[in-house]
């Protein structure tokens, strides 16, 4: 089963905000981090922070654990890899069309 575009949507929207990106660009790094920890990487409260990171885990980017009383926060590889194989898909459709055109004027 591919990833579709409305599939796709939730997690794009996702990362299209530069906060959101950040964050998991952050966790990347770092691996495993609190709440806290997460808010170092943005100029956000951690308020504003914990809601970038739950709408991040509603679109299946990252996971949280439930530690004592603070949250880890982990990258969701599985997510990630499916949008770049979607992306990868969408530039293959664009290189065969290149492709097609290139062909069309070379002529």
């Amino acid at each position: 089963m591919g990833v579709t575009a409305t599939s796709a949507a939730p997690l794009f929207d996702a990362l299209g905000d530069p906060h959101r990106l950040r964050m998991v660009i952050w966790l990347c790094d770092t691996g495993p981090c609190s709440t806290s920890a997460v808010t170092q990487s943005v100029p956000v409260t951690r308020q504003a922070a914990a809601k970038h990171l739950a709408l991040l885990e509603s679109a299946g980017v990252v996971r949280s654990e439930k530690r004592g009383r603070e949250r880890i926060w982990t990258v969701q590889t599985t997510s990630l890899l499916a949008a770049q194989d979607y992306l990868a898909t969408l530039s293959q459709r664009w290189d065969r069309r290149i492709d097609r055109l290139r062909a069309l004027v070379e002529k």
